[in-house]
């Protein structure tokens, strides 16, 4: 087996920091929400979106965040396959649950800013269809895991499939680009600079750097009740043998 790396060999070191750090990151996101809600609904309506442009300081973090997750969840997975730590696996299965929260935060606030600007509340567009697949992933991994009476094959199984899915984020990045699609392209992390106004732009990426900062808090938390049930679990499988 390779060694793992000291971040990851040291569930007591993970737990002193997750003690103070998940508290931390949660004030911080609940400041932030509070700072981008009160600058997205008090700036001026769109031209053309009118009001219903709002849902995209909800929407956008959202489909950031789905993939940002999806990434974390395939790059924990990856280190529990290499290493097979207790620590890597834990973060996979704490994670997939909030992604797949956030991917279908997304979808349904996409839907509701769908029907009034493109007079639908789905379409079958190279970009919402990827984001269901994203979201699909999602719950098999989910499924898979609970599926099996053994943890370590559910575990096994369900990383396997977590790095299968990460070939669908480049295709929800790049669908807009490679297909023709009702969905617009990249307005903010683009080469020549944002094309969004200011009075929208810095309530977005403080909602963005919110929605981040409660990842972090819950998935800290999270993987904190995941290590604690299997001590429990192993404790419990020692006492029955004693």
């Amino acid at each position: 087996m390779i060694p793992a790396p000291a971040f990851l060999s040291n569930p007591e070191r993970f737990m002193a920091f997750s003690r103070w750090a998940a508290p931390l990151f949660g004030v911080i996101a609940a400041g932030l929400a509070l700072a981008g809600l009160w600058l997205g609904f008090t700036a001026p309506e769109d031209y053309q979106q009118g009001d219903t442009v709002r849902i995209m300081f909800i929407h956008v973090p959202a489909a950031w965040m789905s993939l940002f997750v999806y990434l974390c969840l395939g790059g924990a997975s990856l280190l529990s396959l290499v290493f097979r730590h207790v620590l890597a696996d834990a973060a996979a299965q704490a994670a997939a649950p909030l992604g797949a929260a956030f991917t279908f935060l997304a979808l349904v606030t996409g839907a509701l800013w769908g029907r009034p600007m493109w007079g639908a509340w789905w379409v079958w567009d190279a970009r919402l269809t990827s984001v269901l697949v994203l979201f699909l992933f999602y719950l098999a991994y989910i499924a898979l895991r609970g599926a099996m009476d053994d943890e370590a094959k559910g575990a096994r199984a369900a990383a396997i499939l977590a790095l299968v899915g990460l070939v669908n984020l480049p295709i929800v990045h790049w669908s807009v680009n490679w297909w023709n699609t009702l969905h617009q392209g990249a307005s903010v992390f683009r080469a020549q600079g944002p094309t969004m106004a200011a009075v929208y732009l810095w309530p977005l990426l403080l909602m963005a750097l919110a929605y981040m900062g409660a990842f972090g808090a819950l998935w800290l938390v999270r993987i904190r009740a995941e290590l604690w049930r299997r001590r429990a679990e192993a404790a419990a499988m020692r006492a029955a043998r004693g």
